[in-house]
């Protein structure tokens, strides 16, 4: 039984089942103990599964517990075949590519680590994407946002956030509260298509003069999909 059959048929009977055995599982899978052993490393310690032992069931069980925001999370259903890992793992590697700016590699990085780590120790996938795959970026220049995972995270939380701006060619910076809607990657730049609830209308910012941010426990406001495109078609005014 391939490996990622073997982990997708494992996760299936921790979903149904309050605890699992070591017996049982030898039995069900029919693996050895030592190739258990690794499966439930490889789930705990590489693919973040929160699987623990409880020795008064005397078993392996998933905590259930609710996890805090920023800590690992499970994805139910969230199995793939090789060919599927296989297309992840090119998809990622043109995705860092075309991140000339390193905002993404960081975080793309540890996600193709474990998916290698899904497919075994075969051949390495992803040095051979990148013997195979070339994608050529003329000028491009290497940012560092630091607002930018916040403003990220915000956007698709649809939380609002708390911003320190200062325009290009003013003096001072102003102090602002928006809704996000849209990142927009343009000529090297990224900007944040957001409601302003100073201004009481659509703005647009440049996320690299951005001095401050800070997610707000709000609700962001959702601006219509035709407005937002209206707004973009107008270029931002």
């Amino acid at each position: 039984m391939a490996k990622t059959e073997r982990l997708a048929k494992l996760k299936l009977l921790f979903d149904h089942a309050p605890f699992l055995t070591k017996e049982r599982v030898l039995r069900e899978l029919g693996v050895s103990e030592a190739t258990f052993k690794r499966d439930i490393a490889l789930l705990r310690d590489q693919l973040n599964a929160p699987v623990v032992f409880d020795r008064d069931l005397g078993g392996w069980r998933l905590d259930r517990s609710p996890l805090h925001l920023g800590t690992q999370y499970e994805m139910p259903g969230m199995w793939f075949s090789a060919q599927e890992i296989h297309a992840l793992l090119t998809m990622m590697h043109l995705l860092a590519n075309l991140d000339a700016g390193g905002l993404l590699q960081p975080h793309i990085a540890p996600l193709r680590k474990k998916l290698s780590q899904i497919l075994g120790t075969g051949a390495p996938l992803d040095a051979e994407a990148g013997h195979r795959i070339k994608l050529v970026t003329l000028g491009a220049r290497r940012m560092d946002l630091p607002a930018f995972q916040a403003v990220g995270t915000a956007l698709l939380r649809r939380q609002r956030l708390h911003l320190s701006y200062r325009s290009r060619g003013k003096a001072q910076s102003t102090e602002r509260e928006v809704s996000p809607q849209r990142l927009v990657h343009y000529r090297d730049n990224w900007y944040l298509d957001a409601w302003c609830h100073l201004r009481g209308g659509l703005r647009n910012f440049s996320v690299d003069a951005i001095e401050h941010v800070q997610i707000v426990d709000t609700p962001a406001r959702d601006v219509p999909e035709n407005e937002l495109d209206a707004y973009s078609t107008d270029g931002g005014q």
